[in-house]
């Protein structure tokens, strides 16, 4: 079983890390679900479900709680797929891991801090306004075939 984050500040002479988790849906059909953040960092851009890992959380129980939070699905958490450093103004980094996740039950909605929520196919990805590098990261993880 996978450690609890810790989630304690950093020292003071660099900017604060905060650890954040989210999910790679997908489903039988070729799509990814995504969400319209509704706040920031990328308040109005489509991005994969997900937030902050709470104090005593793992990395998967974040990112399945984020989702249920936004999506009103719950999911079975699988292997990590990304990890990434999103830069949130001078003093603040996200450090983010999202996970391959599987739906096992809900309803899908928007919710919480998600203005939208849909599953897009990689043709209905050109189309959006993403987070940065979204698509990259889709497509160099497996997400999406390349052919």
């Amino acid at each position: 079983m996978a450690e609890p984050m810790d989630t304690r500040g950093h020292a003071a002479s660099g900017p604060e890390v905060v650890p954040a988790a989210g999910a790679v849906i997908t489903d039988g059909r070729g799509r990814v679900l995504l969400v319209l953040r509704g706040s920031q960092p990328h308040r109005g851009r489509w991005s994969l479900p997900g937030g902050k890992v709470e104090p005593g959380e793992t990395w998967q129980q974040a990112a399945a709680r984020e989702v249920a939070e936004e999506t009103g699905l719950e999911v079975a958490i699988g292997r990590q797929l990304l990890s990434l450093d999103i830069p949130a103004g001078e003093n603040r980094i996200y450090r983010v891991r999202d996970f391959a996740a599987t739906v096992t039950g809900g309803q899908l909605r928007a919710r919480d801090d998600a203005a939208d929520a849909r599953w897009v196919t990689a043709e209905e990805l050109a189309a959006l306004t993403l987070t940065p590098n979204l698509d990259r990261l889709l497509y160099d993880s497996g997400v999406f075939d390349t052919d």
